[in-house]
């Protein structure tokens, strides 16, 4: 999906990048901070400035590499910090905040894809190539990150369900932090990622028909 980037297309990916990742970061802000929590706001990252959420590395070096080596990107900015204890409906609440960043790349991915059927983008040129890109990079951001592997987005509902023992678990592969995204990277992705890809793959054709 991502191969044979020409420069211009590696900009559209750079902007769509920052874009996409702030909004994703500022909604589970927004959300913490309408559940009780003052976390975020307290260091300011209820904002919808991607330069509050980004990480250099992991944001963007990183996925930019693996593009320019022809390998699928995936992205992480920097967490945003939330307290549970004062987070409404406990788990649940926590859930809410998890979800609240891929839902909304989904929606992007979805609003996008709309413009293009509603005004009948041409496949093939350039304004159709930058929304291509732009609904890629949200579609990478939804799967990926709900994949229920801690610390990604999709283990805070796997939190809300899961028995006493396997939160235990999930607690201590989360607190690994990013050594526990390249250990996953390494080890099990490689078994995850034709599901990842095939998802992607699939959402993208739904969208654009």
């Amino acid at each position: 999906m991502f191969s044979s980037l020409t420069a211009i297309d590696l900009v559209i990916v750079f902007g769509s990048i920052l874009f996409s990742m702030g909004i994703h970061e500022a909604m589970h802000a927004f959300t913490a901070h309408w559940l009780g929590d003052p976390t975020a706001k307290d260091l300011g990252r209820l904002s919808l400035n991607p330069f509050k959420h980004i990480d250099v590395f992991t944001t963007l070096l990183l996925p930019m590499g693996l593009i320019l080596l022809g390998l699928h990107p995936f992205f992480i900015a920097k967490p945003v910090p939330f307290n549970p204890g004062n987070v409404r409906y406990e788990e649940f609440g926590s859930a809410l905040i998890g979800v609240a960043g891929p839902l909304t790349n989904l929606s992007l991915a979805v609003i996008a894809g709309l413009i293009v059927r509603i005004f009948g983008i041409a496949i093939g040129t350039d304004v159709f190539n930058v929304f291509s890109i732009f609904i890629l990079i949200n579609l990478s951001f939804f799967v990926f990150n709900m994949i229920p592997f801690p610390p990604l987005d999709g283990s805070r509902l796997l939190y809300a369900v899961a028995p006493e023992p396997l939160q235990r678990l999930m607690y201590m592969i989360e607190s690994g932090g990013l050594m526990s995204i390249v250990l996953f990277m390494f080890f099990l992705y490689p078994l995850a990622g034709p599901v990842v890809v095939n998802s992607i793959d699939f959402l993208y054709k739904f969208i654009l028909g």
